[in-house]
């Protein structure tokens, strides 16, 4: 198992409430929060001709606890990456619009230095940048990191 807080790969985790949220935390790291009772194991619901209820304590029928599987979020990321000219793209663009940058920037809500930097490959976008970008100057600024290797 994997402490949620240092990463070490541990035999045994405990249930730790530290500022509000509750991790899976190893023996060393479990000192920063108070340790959660287990949570108790769901009544089951009546079968009598009363109203269904609803919310927290609504227990689905037949339901089985749920399992927590671990996930990589670096693979579900699409694995995209800028294309190697992306700058060029930019101007490219941008001219073909006959666009200044200043105007460019007003429309990205960005300093005009930036779309200076863009164009020259000295700043690299965040990711939202990049999709406004794209977005509004109708070209693909990422490229396949499988396609590209």
């Amino acid at each position: 198992m994997l402490c949620e807080m240092c990463g070490r790969e541990v035999d045994r985790t405990a249930p730790v409430r530290i500022e509000g949220s509750v991790l899976a935390l190893c023996g060393d790291c479990a000192r920063f929060g108070k340790a959660v009772n287990p949570i108790p194991a769901p009544t089951a619901v009546r079968a009598t001709g009363s109203r269904p209820t609803f919310g927290a304590s609504a227990v689905r029928a037949g339901a089985g606890p749920r399992r927590l599987e671990e996930r990589d979020l670096y693979q579900e990321i699409g694995e995209m990456e800028l294309a190697p000219d992306w700058p060029r793209r930019i101007r490219i663009a941008r001219e073909t619009l006959q666009w200044t940058p200043e105007v460019l920037g007003k429309k990205l809500n960005e300093k005009k230095s930036i779309v200076l930097k863009l164009e020259t490959g000295s700043f690299r976008p965040p990711d939202d940048l990049v999709r406004r970008i794209e977005r509004l100057l109708k070209v693909r600024l990422r490229a396949d990191a499988a396609a590209s290797s």
